[in-house]
């Protein structure tokens, strides 16, 4: 059964978010992993020549794709993320707009070499209902990859997630954890012609790895 998603109490959660993650003198960066400079790079998108993050967040990846010659485009759910990010990255072209993402992408008439997601939108978003909008708006052969951290062994489906510990107000949302196989069933399921899940060791032993997920179109 599907979790109760609060998309105003989540936009009021990532807009909290957004104060304390998004740090104007930060440049440009791309990482699928929680480790600086660990595990592979762009070329899991293949070479697009357009790009979508879903769940863009502070837009640092997006940039870093924009100075590679990539038409960068994102979708946050947090306002005060998007006006924070898009005006920071707007001189090299980014483009990020605000919405719900199952909405977004229903609306959404263009399509994408390439839609990924860093600890985004692939987590905190129902795979049932994200998997097949996403494989509707990548071109033939396109590349969705996404990563986040992996599931905790018996923990799977939909995961309550407050925000900030366990004091003050209650703020919260849902992420979805699932074994690697079972990613791969769901995108398959979604209509995608191939697909892998992975799971990425940490750079020191020991502590949490990555999953990282990769389909085509």
């Amino acid at each position: 059964m599907p979790v109760p998603h609060d998309i105003a109490a989540e936009t009021e959660l990532w807009d909290a978010f957004a104060e304390s993650a998004f740090k104007p003198e930060a440049e440009p960066s791309f990482c699928w992993t929680q480790y600086a400079g660990h595990g592979p790079g762009t070329e899991l998108l293949g070479a697009p020549e357009s790009a979508l993050e879903i769940g863009c967040g502070t837009g640092r990846a997006l940039a870093h794709l924009a100075q590679q010659g990539v038409k960068a485009n994102g979708v946050d759910l947090s306002p005060r993320m998007v006006r924070l990010a898009g005006d920071r990255w707007a001189p090299l072209g980014v483009r990020i707009e605000q919405g719900e993402i199952l909405d977004w992408l229903a609306a959404d008439g263009d399509r994408y070499d390439a839609v990924y997601s860093i600890f985004g939108a692939a987590w905190f978003t129902d795979p049932s209902r994200l998997f097949t909008l996403v494989r509707e708006r990548l071109v033939p052969g396109g590349a969705f990859v996404f990563s986040q951290p992996p599931a905790i062994p018996g923990a799977y489906g939909p995961q309550g997630m407050y925000k900030g510990g366990f004091a003050g107000k209650a703020m919260f949302t849902y992420r979805y954890s699932y074994k690697p196989t079972v990613w791969v069933r769901h995108l398959l399921r979604a209509g995608f012609t191939s697909a892998e899940a992975r799971i990425l060791d940490a750079p020191k032993e020991g502590h949490i790895g990555t999953l990282i997920v990769e389909a085509r179109a």
